[in-house]
């Protein structure tokens, strides 16, 4: 009784000959470049679960202006190095993940009293 081994040939490929994935694909340089860009020009906070659910409990909402002046606020502490922020904006406080451009939670002013803020570096009125 033998074994017996079975060579099955390959091709030998070249360099020149192999088939390239031409870039600007979905997979490829393009969607890294798209998604880089869309960060870039995003510029907008986000708003948690949480704080959206505050939010629509409280009646809390922001006009445009007011979007603005928050993005502001939290780009002014991004560049001080604050990471977790309270932003006072106009009558409602909001805790922000400065790093993650997020709303953590959103308190208005009759929950402002004997209200303790923690896990906070920074204060800043908009």
């Amino acid at each position: 009784m033998t074994d017996r081994i079975t060579i099955i040939p390959q091709p030998i490929i070249s360099p020149q000959n192999q088939v390239r994935k031409p870039q600007g694909t979905a997979t490829g340089r393009g969607q890294f470049d798209q998604l880089l860009q869309d960060k870039l020009t995003q510029g907008t906070v986000k708003f948690s679960k949480h704080a959206t659910q505050r939010m629509n409990s409280r009646g809390i909402q922001f006009n445009a202006n007011q979007i603005e002046r928050l993005e502001s606020a939290v780009s002014q502490v991004n560049d001080k190095g604050g990471k977790e922020s309270l932003v006072m904006l106009d009558n409602t406080a909001l805790v922000v993940s400065v790093k993650n451009d997020t709303v953590v939670t959103v308190v208005d002013r009759e929950q402002l009293k004997n209200n303790v803020f923690t896990n906070i570096d920074s204060a800043i009125f908009a």
